[in-house]
């Protein structure tokens, strides 16, 4: 009787590590899924802005973006929370609504594997002719290599872990910072969920939607107009 009650609790074990492996497939396949989030009405002049944010693996360590993403809609800001397997399509997406004058301004945010995918998702976009504003990097992995470049990139590391500095490639245009964040209690699966962190990149992303809004100067007409050049004003009209 022994052996059969062994083979029967053997049995059991193994149907509650089939159940359990189940349900974290069904979780990361919906977790894979881009959520798009559509701006609160309130705030009408932050329409042509979008924040994509990319989950880290299997997205179940990411979902401090989450968080960050319902902050930023309830200030008005549009977002599409993803895997970062999804960043080749989410460029499409962008550069689609770019060209068709939807979107002016596009940052990029994202975490462990999300953030060494930035750079990816970055050099996509520029091939297609879209500027990317701002892209935050969350303790990114894999020694990063930085090509092409977003008008700031800031990547969040921590120091003594195992997120890294991001590296520039020869030919790099735009402005990089490397910021060690540790002293602040973040870890490298926390970082996403650390309030300062949060504040930290919600304010980065305010200040750009910020100048977005802000209205060009209107020009003086009191203003002295720049003088000639006396070769300009030498060389004959055609």
């Amino acid at each position: 009787m022994r052996p059969h009650g062994l083979k029967a609790a053997g049995a059991s074990h193994l149907s509650t590590i089939r159940m359990w492996a189940l349900c974290l497939v069904l979780l990361s396949a919906v977790a894979i899924s881009p959520t798009a989030v559509k701006a609160a009405p309130t705030a009408p002049g932050a329409a042509t802005t979008h924040v994509y944010l990319l989950r880290g693996v299997l997205n179940i360590f990411s979902l401090g973006l989450d968080t960050i993403g319902a902050r930023l809609q309830a200030q008005g800001i549009p977002v599409t929370v993803a895997n970062f397997v999804s960043w080749s399509s989410l460029a499409d997406e962008a550069a689609t609504a770019y060209k068709a004058g939807r979107l002016k301004t596009i940052i990029l945010v994202g975490h462990s594997s999300g953030a060494t995918a930035l750079p990816d998702m970055i050099a996509k976009l520029n091939q297609l002719g879209v500027p990317v504003k701002l892209a935050i990097g969350l303790d990114s992995v894999f020694k990063t290599r930085l090509a092409t470049g977003a008008e700031r990139y800031i990547n969040l590391y921590i120091g003594d872990g195992p997120g890294e500095p991001v590296r520039a490639a020869n030919g790099f245009r735009g402005k990089l910072d490397n910021v060690d964040v540790r002293g602040t209690g973040a870890g490298h699966i926390s970082i996403d969920k650390n309030e300062l962190i949060q504040r930290r990149v919600i304010a980065e992303i305010d200040a750009v939607v910020l100048r977005s809004r802000a209205p060009a100067a209107p020009a003086d007409p009191n203003a002295p107009k720049p003088a000639r050049s006396a070769a300009a004003t030498a060389a004959p009209a055609r």
